[in-house]
């Protein structure tokens, strides 16, 4: 399994709980944990747990003798830091003759993001009511699967006009979104699989450029919901599918 990395407790019990469901799905099957985040891995380090790169744990499964692994990142769409991990893996199949296949992220396909826009809708907060706008905030990215946002925006919002996507870079900005907005209260939910500084900070900070901070300019109550896609049961299922399909090629190249 593969993640950006969390320094904070509700991040880390996040992927924890993403790695309960992998080994309830494959028992008896090892799994193994890599980060992306360089900072990340220093401060696990630091802190003498453990912090393998992609290509370090892959290093370590193959002097351990394993000879297929299945690679499963938890990102959102199939952009510059999914090929950095598809890099790494093929560098190390180079040197090591390991035998690996690498799931697709959550919005790798046009089912997928048909998936995703039903996880949207059917993880919305218990107090929101049927006409309260709830706001979505992705990463984003420079890269052109940035587009996969705008694709989950208008699958989201052929279910519930009320509910809306965005992201920091790219694709559908907040200044697309606020001016759609109608509710007094408007609820903000991240598009991140776990709860870091991007939704402490940049959605749900008091800073005058937060998304939280530039929805209540404009006289609306704004509630932040901190709660990260990994915690979500519909958004998990997708990465679980992905796995699915990565373990069975490994499974028939044995």
């Amino acid at each position: 399994m593969v993640a950006f990395g969390a320094s904070s407790a509700q991040g880390q019990n996040a992927l924890k709980g993403f790695d309960a469901l992998v080994r309830q799905r494959y028992p008896g099957i090892p799994v193994r944990w890599a980060y992306t985040s360089l900072l990340l891995r220093e401060r696990l380090a630091r802190a003498r747990q453990k912090s393998d790169s992609v290509r370090k744990a892959l290093r370590r499964l193959s002097l351990e003798r394993f000879t297929h692994v299945a690679v499963q990142p938890l990102q959102t769409i199939p952009g510059r830091e999914h090929g950095e991990v598809c890099a790494a893996v093929a560098e190390i199949v180079a040197q090591s003759g390991l035998r690996c296949h690498v799931g697709d992220p959550m919005l790798a396909s046009a089912d997928d993001v048909n998936a995703a826009a039903h996880a949207c809708v059917n993880h919305l907060p218990s107090g929101r009511t049927v006409h309260e706008d709830v706001i979505f905030m992705g990463h984003g990215a420079e890269h052109q699967a940035v587009a996969r946002y705008a694709d989950l925006a208008e699958a989201v919002y052929g279910i519930d006009a009320h509910v809306h996507v965005g992201a920091m870079n790219g694709a559908v900005l907040l200044e697309d979104i606020l001016p759609r907005l109608a509710s007094e209260r408007v609820w903000l939910m991240p598009l991140l699989s776990v709860v870091g500084n991007h939704a402490l900070k940049d959605m749900a900070g008091q800073d005058s450029q937060s998304w939280r901070s530039r929805v209540e300019s404009q006289g609306r109550q704004c509630v932040p919901v901190l709660k990260g896609t990994a915690e979500y049961a519909g958004f998990a299922e997708i990465w679980l599918r992905h796995l699915e399909a990565a373990a069975q090629s490994c499974f028939e190249s044995v």
